[in-house]
């Protein structure tokens, strides 16, 4: 059973929820929480329950008794709470983003002489259509190599305030959204590759944003291993 990254993004999401309210679950109430249109939880909730993810049953509202319209509620199955207790167990996700990662760090490894190609090749695909879980990954790379061009101290100095904020945990992975900021300002940046990446901070923070904490664990120790690639050390 393959699933998205945006579909188990929301089933954890949803089982979060449910848990909090110990009860099944309205689509509106779903769609409130989760910020999103109720045509998009509705669709949402019925896609995974056609998964096996999320089971329904129909209830009475509330003060009413004889005769009424019911309403559909929804909750996740089992089989949810299984598959969540083992992130990526079921998914190609992981093991697309597995493979994206050991081939940039392959790539970075084997054309330290063609960092800025690299780097402009990334810039180009990063707005495509693919998961929130591969665009962040290749917008982590793109600013790390980014850092790696730029002279004197200043790779140094950025690098080790990147270490400082992955340190800090999720809020770390945000925070690196203002670094293109910080690279205009730079000694001897490329300002205008410094632009193109502040072009694609908002997406990138609007993806971390689907994540979850397992997938932004993940993202924060190829961050690390991205470093030390440009640091000259063995990942």
């Amino acid at each position: 059973m393959g699933m998205t990254e945006r579909q188990r993004v929301f089933l954890q999401q949803f089982w979060e929820l449910y848990k909090e309210v110990k009860a099944p679950l309205h689509y509106s109430d779903v769609a409130k929480k989760l910020r999103v249109s109720n045509i998009s939880a509705y669709d949402m909730l019925r896609l995974l329950k056609r998964k096996g993810l999320v089971a329904s049953q129909y209830l009475l509202p509330k003060r009413r008794s004889g005769p009424g319209r019911s309403m559909v509620v929804f909750y996740p199955t089992q089989h949810a709470k299984a598959m969540l207790s083992h992130p990526f167990s079921e998914e190609g996700e992981r093991l697309e983003w597995e493979e994206l990662r050991e081939k940039t760090l392959q790539a970075l490894l084997k054309r330290k002489d063609e960092y800025d190609e690299m780097l402009d090749e990334l810039l180009s695909r990063i707005p495509d259509g693919r998961s929130p879980l591969l665009r962040t990954t290749e917008m982590m790379t793109a600013m790390v190599l980014h850092v790696s061009q730029l002279g004197g101290g200043a790779k140094a100095r950025v690098l080790k305030e990147s270490r400082r904020l992955i340190a800090a945990g999720e809020s770390g992975l945000a925070a690196l959204g203002g670094l293109p900021l910080g690279l205009m300002g730079a000694d001897d940046p490329d300002t205008g590759l410094a632009s193109k990446l502040l072009s694609h901070v908002e997406g990138y923070q609007e993806d971390l944003g689907r994540l979850s904490s397992e997938s932004k664990k993940a993202l924060s120790e190829f961050f690390l291993e991205l470093v030390k690639v440009v640091e000259g050390e063995k990942a």
